[in-house]
């Protein structure tokens, strides 16, 4: 699945609610996936940080279309490696 497909399913099943709460209330509910993710990572369990990283995509791709960015435009900044130095690996000091 590509990033615009992720998108455009998670838009399917979830635009209109979320679009209706609104982008900071949806940032609010981001933020508190994040946390979620924060915790399974100090937790060391690989099931709940694999579900937790899909939540936090899920609920990026939420604000995202919200403010009408989308996922595919956003990942091309680093389509050429680091956005400074323009390697990979990056190399900045």
């Amino acid at each position: 699945m590509t990033l615009d497909e992720f998108q455009e399913l998670i838009e399917q099943i979830y635009y209109e609610k979320d679009s209706g709460r609104g982008v900071y209330a949806s940032f609010a509910w981001f933020v508190e996936e994040v946390g979620e993710l924060a915790r399974a990572l100090v937790r060391g369990d690989k099931a709940a940080r694999t579900e937790e990283v899909g939540d936090v995509l899920a609920w990026l791709s939420t604000l995202a279309s919200i403010v009408g960015v989308r996922l595919e435009d956003a990942a091309t900044k680093y389509a050429n490696g680091c956005p400074k130095c323009h390697r990979t690996p990056c190399r900045c000091d």
